[in-house]
């Protein structure tokens, strides 16, 4: 099954990006990152993240971490979100601590890097193959059924089958 049907409730998506529930919910509430799959409707609804949605969760979580305001971290989000989340895997988002670049290639870091101030980088594929380590320990759904998923790798999914048979 493609990562892209499954869905994952606020819980999982906090545990694989390392971020509180508060957080989760906040971020929702300001559109910093919304639920692609469903978003809340009301009280008792569940909302249901996109793989993508964890890996940008991730990617403000560390951003935060390392002291990007909230405000310079949400004009980056933004610009993801135009792009459409395309190549995410492929990119590197650096920082200055004042502004985010996005970096596609090495000579777009040596530049930045040439500015003599201190710049550290997020290395996206890192981050992806985290997330995708994380959720394949924990519970995903199936969008189209609302079936629990129990430890499904949205990468791999035939190594998830030889898995199932050798039992």
């Amino acid at each position: 099954m493609a990562s892209e049907q499954i869905g994952y409730r606020g819980p999982t998506a906090c545990a694989a990006a390392g971020i509180t529930y508060r957080q989760l919910d906040y971020w929702a509430r300001t559109s910093l990152v919304e639920p692609s799959v469903r978003p809340a409707h009301g009280s008792g609804t569940q909302r249901l993240y996109s793989f993508r949605d964890v890996v940008v969760l991730k990617i403000v979580k560390r951003f935060l971490d390392t002291g990007v305001s909230l405000q310079n971290i949400r004009t980056a989000v933004q610009h993801l979100r135009e792009r459409g989340f395309r190549d995410l895997e492929r990119m590197t988002l650096m920082s200055d601590g004042a502004t985010v670049y996005e970096c596609t290639s090495p000579d777009e870091v040596h530049a930045l890097l040439q500015g003599g101030q201190g710049i550290f980088g997020i290395a996206v594929g890192v981050v992806w193959r985290d997330v995708e380590s994380a959720l394949s320990q924990l519970h995903g759904e199936r969008i189209d059924t609302g079936e629990t998923l129990v430890g499904h790798n949205p990468a791999d999914e035939l190594a998830r089958r030889r898995n199932n048979r050798a039992v």
